[in-house]
């Protein structure tokens, strides 16, 4: 396999930035591209605002020297200087599909490209794509400088090959990877949010809770739970002795009683305004930085203390720190 030393970028917005500033701090050079310039001031600063973090997370790490950051907005010339492709713009199919084609034209086979989609199903990417067998999904969460899951989802025509060296790559930059086991519309985690998200779109729709009492009956009860344990070993454990087993035969019933929805309801102008108003009046008048920066100094403590029991990110942290002592012994 070929070292990856330059990730290049397709779209630089949000995710892109948290790519770059990812990749950066693993010692990868990064070619970011963008058809508007002034993309570039905002990816630097992108960067320069997640490096603090990174910084604290990886604290006590041996790091290789820091990455160089370069910009083009021309898509072809990011492609040709790099060694591994990561596409993120915006979730429109055909333009996603004509991008992701201009790149694939003036590359190799050898280079892997990766789409950061959310729901499309890499298949529907590949369609008339130059070496389909070298295309991925590389599915990754926000902020994806801190939070190490990535799903990795191959199509029809991808090869073992390419999600093999994909992977390899990932783990390269601390990542945790997941791979699917086939594609399927949002892959796995976003299915998950997005049903969550349903019902709170129910709970606003009818009048039983604001945003702000929605969010309190997660980030103070379950949500304390998740980021240590999965689900389903938390509901193990409430199994008490039982197990799992005792858990399924105490709460399976109340899967047939009128709990959820399951579909979504219509997007009204009074559900969306009650979700816009409210998370504006949650905020208290911080900006989206400031609230950034709060969540970030919270995920570095968190996964801090979860790698001292090498548990959920704590453990992918632990990992790559081992992989880089390995590297400079080599």
């Amino acid at each position: 396999m070929k070292q990856v030393k330059t990730l290049g970028l397709l779209g630089t917005g949000v995710i892109g930035g948290g790519w770059a500033a990812r990749a950066l701090h693993a010692g990868i050079n990064v070619v970011a591209s963008d058809i508007d310039p002034k993309m570039e001031e905002w990816i630097r600063e992108a960067v320069d605002t997640a490096s603090s973090s990174l910084h604290a997370l990886t604290e006590g790490i041996d790091l290789p020297p820091k990455g160089n950051l370069t910009f083009t907005s021309d898509p072809t010339t990011m492609a040709q200087q790099s060694d591994f492709i990561q596409e993120n713009i915006p979730e429109v199919l055909d333009i996603k599909r004509e991008s992701l084609k201009i790149i694939a034209d003036v590359t190799n086979e050898e280079i892997i490209i990766s789409s950061s989609t959310s729901g499309f199903m890499p298949s529907e990417l590949q369609e008339g794509m130059k070496f389909p067998e070298r295309f991925i999904v590389g599915h990754p969460f926000n902020p994806v400088y801190l939070c190490p899951l990535v799903e990795i989802v191959g199509g029809k025509e991808t090869s073992n090959n390419a999600k093999e060296i994909a992977k390899i790559f990932y783990q390269s930059i601390g990542m945790h990877t997941l791979m699917v086991r086939r594609e399927v519309p949002g892959h796995i985690s976003d299915r998950l949010q997005e049903a969550m998200w349903r019902e709170i779109l129910h709970t606003l729709n009818d009048d039983l809770a604001t945003t702000g009492e929605i969010d309190e009956s997660i980030v103070y009860g379950p949500g304390l739970r998740w980021s240590i344990m999965g689900m389903n070993q938390l509901y193990m454990m409430a199994g008490g002795k039982g197990g799992a087993r005792h858990f399924i035969e105490q709460f399976g019933p109340a899967l047939k009683w009128p709990w959820s929805h399951l579909k979504a309801p219509e997007l009204t102008e009074k559900i969306i305004n009650q979700f816009v108003e409210g998370t504006k009046s949650q905020a208290k008048g911080k900006t989206i930085r400031e609230m950034e920066k709060v969540r970030d100094e919270c995920l570095v403590a968190i996964q801090r203390v979860l790698a001292k029991h090498n548990m959920g990110a704590g453990k992918t942290l632990n990992e790559f720190k081992k992989s880089l002592n390995k590297s400079k012994n080599k």
